[in-house]
């Protein structure tokens, strides 16, 4: 994708950043009981896609990284993903 396709789709999805070549947002919960419940939600979700993120777990937070190594850098299943991420994000948190 090019940059000004990128900056597009972020505008669409708050919290996500373009870091380097992926895309990325950071997550935050009350507990580690919390955050592993959705990694695990997450872990379940990409199974479904085969496509899987690069996930750094804390305590209280877990930060995604979506990118396609194929291309070498950000894809619209990036996104797709992403966006399922966030939707991951509500159905845990609530």
């Amino acid at each position: 994708m090019t940059e000004p396709q990128i900056a597009a789709q972020l505008a669409v999805l708050p919290g996500w950043s373009h870091a380097g070549a992926a895309l990325e947002r950071t997550f935050a919960f009350r507990d580690y009981y919390e955050t592993i419940a959705f990694v695990n939600a997450v872990a379940w979700m990409v199974h479904a896609e085969d496509h899987h993120p690069d996930l750094h777990v804390g305590y209280n937070r877990c930060t995604v990284r979506w990118n396609t190594h194929s291309v070498a850098g950000i894809s619209e299943n990036d996104f797709i993903c992403a966006a399922k991420t966030d939707a991951t994000f509500a159905r845990t948190a609530a």
